[in-house]
């Protein structure tokens, strides 16, 4: 039987009558074997504590997804200039999320905006803007395809990433302006960019509890290691009872 999978989406600022989620996080998780379950924020669902606490007893894994910037003030920073849009709704839900995962050591994939969500739930801190506060820093917002590698990572030996990738390097793509900094207690670092940026972080003695910058997601079906990752993931959360 397919474990469920819980898979974070965006919601409407203002009412939460709309949804948006890009479809290869689903069809991803599906390929890799995983039942995923899209899960939405909603301002009308009351304690947001109790109603994650019950889709977490329910699911085998989490997929925290991509998205808008993440409200400054929930890592004790003022906003940046060149901070983008913030979803508080959505901030406050995933944050639950992120930490009822971490509570119940479920196996969690966490994307892009999803690893900066792992990275402040767990007491981290982010870079609000890669370009004007990292000096020589490269370009991590692309104007490209989703499915196109544009830049290099290094991988930590020894890390899950090492092992599905099978390698210390590899080329990722790569979509954002804000970075995991500093590393929450408890994580370590998986991956760097080139000049030093975070991409990848995992939790240490955990079943699976993994970070990434790029988007695997839009990856996987045309990347042997980013379906891997995927499937490594799936198989944490069958192991869930």
């Amino acid at each position: 039987m397919r474990p469920l999978v819980i898979v974070s989406a965006d919601c409407d600022n203002e009412s939460s009558d709309s949804i948006k989620l890009q479809a290869d996080y689903a069809r991803a998780v599906y390929a890799a074997g995983g039942l995923p379950l899209v899960a939405v924020p909603s301002m009308e669902c009351g304690d947001t504590t109790e109603a994650v606490a019950e889709l977490c007893s329910l699911a085998r894994g989490l997929v925290l997804t991509g998205g808008p910037d993440i409200l400054p003030g929930l890592f004790g920073e003022e906003p940046h200039p060149k901070l983008g849009s913030v979803n508080p709704v959505r901030d406050q839900f995933e944050l639950a999320l992120a930490r009822a995962a971490m509570q119940a050591d479920l196996p969690t994939l966490a994307i892009c905006r999803g690893m900066q969500i792992l990275n402040v739930a767990a007491g981290g801190g982010l870079i609000q803007d890669i370009e004007s506060c990292v000096p020589g820093a490269h370009a991590h917002r692309m104007a490209a395809p989703r499915w196109l590698p544009t830049h290099s990572i290094s991988v930590v030996p020894g890390s899950i990433l090492c092992r599905v990738f099978g390698r210390d390097s590899a080329m990722v793509n790569s979509f954002h302006h804000q970075a995991v900094h500093p590393v929450a207690p408890g994580f370590e670092v998986a991956a760097r960019a080139g000049d030093g940026v975070v991409e990848a972080i995992e939790k240490a003695e955990s079943r699976f509890m993994v970070g990434v910058q790029w988007h695997p997601e839009a990856l996987a079906g045309r990347s042997p290691e980013a379906l891997n990752l995927f499937r490594e993931f799936v198989i944490a959360a069958q192991g869930v009872c």
